[in-house]
C-alpha cells in the first residue's frame, strides 16, 4: 500500500532525457527532509533514471506507477 499524499508536485510531462531529472535535482531542494514529491513524466526513461536518482542521493521512492500514460512518483525527500 502506498501514499497518495504529498508536500509538492513536479510536473516534468513532455520532457525528455535528462530534464525530469535535472528538473527533480532543483525541485527536491525545495521539499523539507522526510515529505514527500509527486513527480508526473511522460518519458518511459525515468522508470530507470528516477529509481536510480533516488538509490545515488538517499532518497526513499515510495511508489512508481504508470496512469494513462503517464509515470507517476512519489519520492520521500531523505536527510
Amino acid at each position: 500500500m502506498s501514499i497518495t499524499e504529498f508536500d509538492a508536485k513536479l510536473d516534468a510531462r513532455g520532457l525528455y532525457c535528462p530534464e525530469p531529472v535535472m528538473m527533480l535535482h532543483n525541485r527536491i531542494n525545495d521539499v523539507a527532509p522526510g515529505r514527500v514529491l509527486r513527480v508526473v513524466a511522460t518519458d518511459p526513461s525515468t522508470t530507470r533514471d528516477i529509481p536510480r536518482f533516488c538509490q545515488f542521493l538517499g532518497h526513499d521512492l515510495v511508489s512508481e506507477e504508470e496512469q494513462n500514460g503517464d509515470y507517476v512518483y512519489l519520492i520521500r525527500r531523505g536527510a
